[in-house]
């Protein structure tokens, strides 16, 4: 009786420790993320450097990668 005993007292045992050990790695693994989307792109309209759209400074007459670019070509299409 007493064998019977602590085999189930191990055996529980051996049951929470596995179940904790499961719950940790499940934790553990990474998760996976939906890929981000792909940015669209667009070309300076004065040197044609392509850059991501958010990022692009909008002019009179088009979009560019930066304000000196935005001053050159409105200045040289006058």
């Amino acid at each position: 009786m007493k064998f019977l005993l602590v085999l189930t007292v191990l055996l529980v045992a051996f049951w929470i420790w596995r179940n904790n050990r499961q719950s940790e790695q499940d934790d553990a693994a990474p998760k996976r993320k939906e890929p981000a989307r792909p940015m669209p792109m667009i070309a300076c309209d004065q040197c044609g450097t392509h850059l991501p759209e958010s990022e692009a400074v909008q002019g009179n007459r088009g979009r560019y990668c930066c304000q000196e670019h935005r001053r050159q070509h409105e200045a040289a299409v006058r």
